[in-house]
């Protein structure tokens, strides 16, 4: 699979207003969301995700990963507790067909031909206990694809996550865990090192930190989980301009705290700095990154 560059910053009138939970959400779908697209074909393929398969996607976001799954027949359920935001568009985007949606065809039965993503997906705010839907089979697949392993502790709510996941799973399911691959094949991580330098005046603040060899495994054996397969995919990070890359990334999370300790405008000017080294001649940002992820196995 070949990476294409993602163009995607849309026109804002003024200086985007990073604050607003609003327009961060847009931020990040619009933006930086599709950067792990590679990765989400690639598990889907590798587990051959289907109309057979029944997915719960922990910290599902604004649901693009959702949708990809739907659109290859699966029956898919999104739960998130970080960002209403995130969770209005996930549903726009399932629930009300939404772009790349589509329309179910007339006596198009939940999940069956022709039937639209809408028909097979539920969105819910909160915690995996809050998906149990009696007479509903047991899930197949769980799926936790906001990468860990470059922020201190980042590992706790997780298992935290799969502790009340797995029972709602069949035995043997599949659990999808992803993290960010070594500093060094990841172009992202200098500019990531940003958030720590900012942050460090707030103590106890989550800073950067480099990834590990065997942090999704740790994960899977504090959460009782057996570990059956991992891969390393490719996910460069392509922008339009420094400007949309500055705000995808900050769209992430991982720049509160170094926000919170200084000022956005300091922090937007060191972001924008440490972007530079990968600034295309046409203007272009341009990261190459790669993400592993890791298949465990109910018990």
């Amino acid at each position: 699979m070949t990476p294409t560059l993602v163009r995607q910053h849309l026109p804002h009138a003024g200086p985007s207003p990073r604050s607003d939970g609003g327009a961060r959400a847009r931020d990040w779908a619009e933006i930086q969301e599709r950067m792990l697209v590679p990765l989400y074909e690639a598990v889907f393929e590798r587990l051959e995700v289907g109309g057979g398969t029944r997915l719960l996607g922990l910290g599902c976001g604004s649901g693009l990963a959702l949708l990809m799954a739907a659109s290859r027949g699966a029956a898919v359920t999104g739960v998130d507790s970080s960002s209403p935001e995130r969770l209005d568009l996930a549903r726009e985007r399932l629930l009300s067909g939404g772009p790349g949606a589509g329309a179910g065809e007339p006596g198009a039965g939940p999940g069956g031909p022709g039937a639209s993503p809408g028909d097979r997906a539920r969105i819910v705010a909160g915690s995996p206990r809050d998906t149990v839907d009696q007479g509903v089979p047991a899930y197949d697949l769980v799926t936790a694809f906001e990468p860990i392993g470059c922020v201190a502790g980042d590992s706790a709510g997780l298992v935290t996550l799969l502790g009340e996941a797995a029972p709602l799973a069949r035995r043997g399911a599949a659990v999808v865990l992803v993290g960010w691959g070594p500093p060094e094949r990841c172009a992202t991580s200098a500019v990531l090192r940003v958030a720590t330098k900012l942050a460090d005046p707030l103590r106890g603040a989550a800073c950067w930190r480099a990834a590990c060899r065997d942090d999704l495994e740790e994960v899977a054996e504090r959460a009782g989980l057996r570990p059956d397969g991992s891969g390393r995919v490719a996910c460069p990070f392509g922008y339009a301009d420094v400007d949309s890359a500055v705000r995808g990334l900050l769209s992430t999370g991982l720049f509160d705290a170094a926000i919170a300790a200084t000022d956005q405008a300091q922090v937007d000017k060191e972001v924008a700095e440490a972007l530079h080294p990968h600034l295309r001649r046409d203007g272009t940002v341009w990261m190459p990154n790669v993400f592993r992820y890791l298949i465990a196995r109910t018990a």
